[in-house]
């Protein structure tokens, strides 16, 4: 079973206080010309989303900031100073949270990479990089972005849903396995790596591959996932280096 985080602070802090989103009173949309059932409901739910709304008051690019806070206020991956590389970064949540937990752009403060294959905004205190992560080649121009170790390997990298569970599990599996192989290749001992996976079984065998090079490794579910997701995170902590 996943762990799970208490609740979230507010993205980029390192509150003590572990406080969901306040709720609002329920939003009703109304059915409008042209909008389909599905868009309608999906509106309503990003209207009635407390961290939806609670991203959009911290100017933060989207509710999967609050994810990245979370798991980073339980399980320390972050600290100022250290080097993040950030996979599937479009549109920017997670590099603002880890720009802000290193404290990237500012005197003895961090550095943050941040890959999409989307074109992205920039971002103060992040490089942003352009590229098809699976492309080939292309963990080759990442370790020459990088210039040297990094202490934490970010993936949220997903693809395009086809409503096909096993596909869909699939794909998101072999996402989070090329970013594994990269943190295996830049991280410095005693790093750290989070990724985003789907249940389905086969994330258990990734479990047990991890644990070989990494001295914890835990399947969480942050509050900030949506219960009806099928979507969680591994937590891999302690990177051996050499030594695996």
């Amino acid at each position: 079973m996943a762990d799970k985080p208490k609740g979230p602070s507010a993205p980029g802090s390192k509150s003590s206080s572990h406080k969901a989103p306040a709720h609002r009173a329920h939003v009703k949309v109304k059915k409008a010309r042209g909008r389909t059932v599905s868009s309608t409901r999906w509106l309503e739910r990003q209207l009635n989303d407390p961290y939806v709304l609670a991203a959009k008051s911290a100017g933060y690019r989207s509710r999967a900031a609050w994810k990245l806070a979370e798991l980073d206020d339980k399980y320390k991956l972050m600290r100022p100073g250290a080097r993040v590389v950030d996979l599937g970064a479009a549109p920017g949540g997670w590099s603002q949270v880890a720009i802000q937990r290193v404290k990237a752009g500012e005197k003895g403060g961090g550095s943050v990479l941040a890959v999409d294959i989307n074109p992205m905004p920039e971002l103060p205190g992040a490089t942003v990089m352009q590229l098809d992560f699976l492309s080939e080649g292309a963990d080759a121009k990442v370790i020459e972005a990088l210039g040297g170790p990094v202490d934490v390997v970010l993936s949220d990298m997903a693809s395009p849903a086809t409503g096909h569970r096993q596909t869909d599990h699939i794909r998101i599996m072999s996402l989070c396995e090329a970013a594994l192989d990269l943190a295996r290749r830049v991280l410095a001992p005693g790093g750290g790596f989070v990724a985003k996976v789907l249940r389905g079984g086969t994330e258990n065998e990734l479990l047990n591959a991890m644990k070989r090079d990494f001295r914890t490794v835990r399947h969480v579910k942050p509050p900030a996932s949506r219960a009806d997701s099928a979507e969680s995170y591994v937590i891999a902590t302690g990177f051996r280096g050499d030594s695996a």
